[in-house]
């Protein structure tokens, strides 16, 4: 596997650890002092944490390559982390617009 590719999954996994850090602060958020909670803690260490990888990743993508694949993992990963976690409901047309935006990722990715 080249650079470029590890780069990509580097920004997914990146996604992932991030949406990690929005269950904690989305969890924090359920309280009536949200910064002072552990849960805002730990969100708060895992969005930090990815700071060095990112310059690994900003090394072999361009940013906005980068944006893209990194925002549209976090919509889908987001939005199932919704659904499964916090029984969030999801319409068909959420679905159509995952899809799509799946399929906008398969199409950045495989020129990247």
């Amino acid at each position: 596997m080249d650079r470029t590719w590890a780069a990509v999954l580097l920004t997914v996994g990146f996604s992932a650890f991030g949406v990690l850090g929005d269950y904690f602060l989305k969890k924090a958020s359920d309280q009536e002092y949200p910064v002072a909670t552990r849960a805002f803690l730990v969100g708060f260490a895992v969005y930090a944490s990815t700071a060095f990888g990112w310059l690994f990743v900003m090394r072999y993508l361009k940013l906005g390559t980068i944006g893209v694949v990194y925002s549209m993992s976090t919509v889908v990963l987001l939005t199932l982390t919704g659904v499964f976690a916090f029984g969030e409901p999801i319409s068909r047309w959420e679905v159509v617009g995952i899809v799509l935006a799946l399929a906008a990722l398969a199409l950045l990715v495989g020129h990247a």
